[in-house]
């Protein structure tokens, strides 16, 4: 498995990352057995980055990795958590709570839940709108002196936060979305990430498996599944963005990959600091995923890929305008 350094400052990772969010009911039901058979198939095949959320499942998906991660070495894996998104009992979602004391009350829920004695990269969901991003990440940098986290990460955050929260503590990566259908990032943050030694762990990289080649819109999204509330996967915009799927199979027939791993391997091409994370719920979509390592992308296949998809060809958001509301880095400043 290719390595890759996340940042200047942070971890060696393997080139792909599994994302763990679809394991916890985020879209739609979960196998319990799959989950962890998955986690340990990735673990087996040299993916070492593990990331969650809390909040993923209200605590179900931090305690579904620990049960993975049980009897295997520490070192092993390199688990990045999300925190501060706050839900509800009926499974809503609060707001977001990013304050010093909050941080340490989260970290140490998710050290029980996760059965470890550090994490190695901890990260804000978003940014708190309350809390200035220097008091949020001085809250971790104090974690990190204290020996229960390694690296600091940021999520979904836009160049002016990132700065502000660099010149604190070093920063290992930024995590954010990316993908054929979601370039945003390439207007000024990958810059500034770069130009601060920043790397970029890559999600929603299949778009939530709208380019994954699987999805059809006969298929039935229950209300606790993201995509049944996701602007991209409604009516005509789910029509028109399936038809740039279609342009993109044509070119991954010709290839003889799938869709799905030109897609993945699209974004690991765009840089060696990128780590696209694979939101693989089964062991199949995993090792499809994998396959995408092997895909290497000409000038040639790249100029037909940005032809076959170009930049904000998507139709609709990527989520629905409440959720847009608390992405700072989709607000337009600097």
């Amino acid at each position: 498995m290719e390595q890759r350094q996340l940042g200047k400052t942070g971890p060696q990772v393997s080139a792909l990352g599994l994302g763990c969010m679809g394991m916890s009911g985020m879209y739609g039901p979960s196998e319990r057995g799959e989950s962890i058979a998955t986690i340990h198939a990735a673990l087996d095949a040299g993916i070492n980055l593990i990331d969650t959320g809390d909040f993923y499942g209200s605590g179900h998906n931090e305690a579904l990795i620990g049960e993975a991660l049980k009897g295997t070495k520490r070192d092993a894996a390199v688990v990045s958590v999300k925190f501060g998104a706050l839900r509800d009992p009926a499974g809503g979602w609060a707001g977001y709570d990013a304050r010093p004391a909050a941080i340490k009350n989260f970290l140490a829920y998710s050290l029980q839940r996760l059965g470890l004695d550090y994490i190695d990269i901890y990260r804000p969901a978003r940014l708190d709108p309350n809390v200035p991003i220097e008091e949020s990440i001085g809250g971790i940098a104090d974690l990190v002196k204290a020996g229960y986290v390694r690296h600091i990460g940021l999520s979904e955050v836009g160049s002016d936060t990132i700065r502000r929260a660099a010149a604190v503590h070093p920063i290992a990566d930024l995590q954010i979305e990316y993908s054929l259908l979601s370039r945003g990032i390439e207007d000024n943050i990958l810059d500034t990430c770069r130009a601060l030694g920043i790397g970029v762990t890559a999600y929603g990289v299949l778009s939530r498996g709208l380019i994954s080649g699987h999805w059809m819109p006969a298929q039935n999204l229950a209300g606790s599944d993201f995509r049944a509330h996701s602007p991209r996967f409604q009516g005509e915009n789910a029509e028109r963005n399936l038809k740039l799927v279609d342009a993109l199979r044509r070119i991954a027939q010709a290839k003889g990959v799938s869709v799905a791993q030109i897609a993945i391997a699209w974004v690991a091409a765009q840089g060696k600091d990128i780590v696209p994370l694979i939101g693989a719920r089964r062991r199949e979509r995993l090792t499809e995923a994998l396959g995408a390592l092997d895909v290497t992308l000409s000038a040639d296949d790249l100029a037909a890929i940005e032809q076959a998809v170009p930049k904000g060809a998507a139709a609709g958001d990527r989520y629905a305008a409440a959720q847009m509301a608390h992405l700072d880095s989709e607000k337009r400043h600097g």
